[in-house]
């Protein structure tokens, strides 16, 4: 696993240090609003969350979950990902930003390098992408990066409606 970079940002393979990071993003407001809540409630959960579904992910497919960190202080602003779901035929790009972080094109830096690799290093041939209805800032992101919306579904176990976006890669 490497890291990657653009001209503001690294990206690195989310790992156990990221925990006390891991646990603070996925319990804030904005999380468990548009993505949902994944049962963090302590750095414990959050490690096991790390080792039980990102590093699997990382091992087996070559790409996972990466730490968003800016360059100019080294600090952890979010993360992007492409995840393999077992209810999803393609691999899909998701994102995660705290909200000062947000506004200041730096998903789109991330989630822009992850699509160039999607396709040059991980060999996909289409980039999914998944959002609520009502998170117009993911939606608009996700456009933006080329995905067109493709249909309405549920995934298993959640009973929220998302919207489903498609690329070819």
């Amino acid at each position: 696993m490497k890291d990657y970079e653009t001209e503001r940002l690294i990206l690195k393979p989310t790992d156990i240090e990221d925990s006390e990071f891991i646990f603070k993003i996925m319990n804030t407001p904005k999380y468990y609003q548009y993505i949902g809540d994944r049962n963090i409630r302590t750095l414990e959960d959050a490690e096991n969350y790390i080792i039980q579904k990102m590093f699997p992910q990382h091992e087996k497919m070559g790409f996972g979950n990466y730490t968003v960190i800016l360059k100019s202080d080294s600090s952890k602003i979010g993360f992007c990902g492409i995840y393999v779901r077992p209810n999803l035929e393609t691999p899909d790009i998701g994102f995660a930003f705290f909200e000062e972080f947000e506004g200041k094109g730096y998903a789109y830096e991330a989630a822009s390098l992850l699509k160039q690799l999607a396709k040059d290093e991980f060999g996909l041939k289409k980039l999914g992408g998944i959002t609520v209805e009502y998170n117009h800032s993911s939606r608009k992101l996700l456009e933006k990066l080329g995905l067109e919306f493709q249909k309405k579904f549920f995934m298993e176990g959640d009973p929220e409606e998302l919207l489903y976006y498609e690329a070819e890669l």
